[in-house]
């Protein structure tokens, strides 16, 4: 299955519906943990490509994790007025979906699959199976393959690029045309 195709459709569509709202990217994890690290890789990587239309909170420097989860979304909160929060996380899932990356219409339930409590994130969410899940989750997120996570991260990264690229010169060019 190309995932890559159906989330850059669903990606454009969620943020075509909330234009004129601030898009905000929040993603989650921690470099502490090769598993766990797909969202602060793929906010680094976001970082690094000079994105427009996002707002992007999460990287490997500055990592968005349990410790200040729900700092952050105050923050987010306080200096975005009603933004349309999409957030990027790893999990963990049967054998056969390792790789597959997922455009969920609700919100990131961080630390779910670990059994942490942790405040919901987002309207959207966008998961990668970085893992198996089923026996000893920590450990596993811990032992995961690093070449895994890096390719995930960087074709979630990519698609976003591809759709701030698409909306920026969609509506750059309406607007273009508007003053005309």
């Amino acid at each position: 299955m190309n995932y890559s195709k159906t989330l850059y459709k669903q990606l454009i569509k969620e943020s075509e519906l909330n234009i004129g709202k601030e898009l905000v990217i929040v993603c989650v994890g921690t470099d502490r943990s090769t598993g766990d690290s797909l969202g602060p890789l793929v906010g680094t990587y976001l970082s690094e490509m000079n994105i427009k239309n996002y707002i992007v909170y999460g990287t490997i420097e500055e990592p968005v994790h349990a410790v200040n989860l729900q700092e952050t979304m105050d923050l987010i909160n306080k200096r975005h007025s009603d933004p349309f929060v999409i957030a990027i996380d790893a999990c963990l899932g049967a054998a056969k979906s390792v790789g597959e990356i997922s455009f969920i219409k609700e919100p990131l339930r961080p630390g779910e699959g670990v059994g942490k409590k942790l405040p919901s994130i987002g309207v959207c969410s966008i998961t990668g199976v970085v893992n198996v899940s089923g026996h000893m989750e920590m450990l596993v997120l811990q032992n995961t393959r690093l070449a895994v996570v890096m390719k995930m991260a960087k074709e979630i990264a990519e698609i976003i690029r591809v759709t701030d690229y698409y909306l920026t010169n969609k509506y750059y060019k309406e607007i273009a045309a508007a003053k005309l």
